[in-house]
């Protein structure tokens, strides 16, 4: 729309020059010199529109969006500024090679038989497709979960030596700050759920927690990853989920599988398929509520912002940037429920797995 309506006043302009232009009673020169003048601005009107067609064509939000939700091998904080990561590539006929991905920064993204594929996700394949080579490279994501990593054992480490050296004393500063969450995702979330046992899964369900609830908040800072939106990752911790889940099952819960307590036989036939199936839609249900929620947060900021580059206004500007500031702090209270979310049902699927008999018979 922006872009018609600017030909269309070109195209008035230029009529009402070539109406105003030329007297009644012009001679053949006059007549000629203002066909060259006409002639011109016919030039120049041709030339704007190109160049508006082709700015559309160089900014697509589609490809935007997914440039900046996408896994990448080198991260970017902001256009033009980016730091390269390392390639890790393995071969039997070459061994193992690294190097650094700017190497793929030249006119055919290609480095020492190597093609760097831009597409939904990066890719490195070899020029020579005949040869099996095995990508170990640190990727954007890869960085930030190493990253979140360190700041989680700097920040643990520190509470914990906080509280030796202040054992018998009241918490206070950020250890006050902190034990307020670690006390409510025990007492409120692990304990009343997973039950008397609560105890052995406590560590692994608090690392669950502060590492979703880290990386969801460092996604939503400028030029963060988008760790807790890539599926591979949702996937493996809801595997982990999985696999503490039925390690630690005890005989009632998957007797429960093969005979539901008070199911006619007949029925079994169909409870069984159905109970099994149920099994395996919980981590699913896990890994998939998770990576929605975040991707989805994502793209509509991403969206709003690309709107100011549709429109190419200064007036909707600080419009749009308002609302995408009120959305992002709505984004930030997302990460944190979504942490819950995740512990919350995975101390549940715990605590089905390994409550007693008597208990579930009671209904507790």
């Amino acid at each position: 729309m922006y872009t018609h309506f600017r030909l269309l006043i070109t195209t008035a302009l230029v009529a009402a020059t070539c109406f105003f232009s030329a007297p009644a009673n012009a001679d053949e020169p006059a007549q000629k010199e203002h066909n060259q003048v006409a002639e011109g601005i016919n030039k120049a009107e041709h030339e704007i529109e190109h160049n508006l067609e082709k700015a559309e064509e160089e900014f697509n939000v589609g490809k935007m969006i997914m440039h900046h939700i996408a896994d990448s091998h080198e991260w970017e904080f902001t256009h033009g500024v980016s730091i390269p990561l390392p390639i890790i590539l393995y071969s039997e006929d070459r061994g193992l090679e690294i190097f650094s991905s700017s190497k793929f920064h030249n006119e055919h993204h290609e480095y020492n038989g190597y093609h760097l594929v831009h597409g939904d996700a990066e890719t490195i394949v070899p020029v020579d497709e005949s040869r099996v080579v095995y990508d170990f490279s640190i990727t954007k994501n890869v960085a930030s979960m190493m990253l979140s990593a360190i700041i989680l054992v700097l920040v643990f480490t520190s509470i914990a030596k906080a509280y030796q050296k202040n054992k018998g004393k009241a918490p206070k500063g950020f250890q006050s700050a902190m034990e307020v969450i670690i006390l409510f995702i025990r007492d409120d979330v692990v304990k009343p759920n997973v039950g008397p046992k609560y105890e052995k899964y406590l560590p692994y369900l608090l690392t669950l927690f502060f590492f979703l609830l880290l990386n969801n908040i460092l996604g939503l800072l400028p030029g963060g990853a988008n760790l807790t939106g890539n599926i591979a990752v949702t996937m493996t911790l809801a595997v982990l989920t999985f696999i503490v889940t039925h390690l630690r099952a005890n005989k009632h819960y998957f007797k429960h599988l093969v005979k539901p307590d008070g199911v006619p036989i007949p029925l079994l036939l169909i409870m069984i398929p159905v109970e099994i199936v149920g099994v395996f839609m919980k981590p699913f249900s896990l890994m998939v509520r998770l990576f929605a929620n975040m991707t989805a947060g994502h793209i509509i900021l991403l969206s709003l912002f690309g709107l100011i580059f549709i429109f190419q206004s200064f007036m909707v500007a600080p419009i749009i940037s308002l609302f995408a500031l009120f959305l992002n702090f709505i984004e930030i209270m997302v990460a944190f429920i979504q942490a819950f979310i995740f512990t919350l049902l995975s101390s549940m699927y715990i605590g089905s797995a390994i409550e007693e008999h008597s208990h579930a018979d009671h209904g507790h």
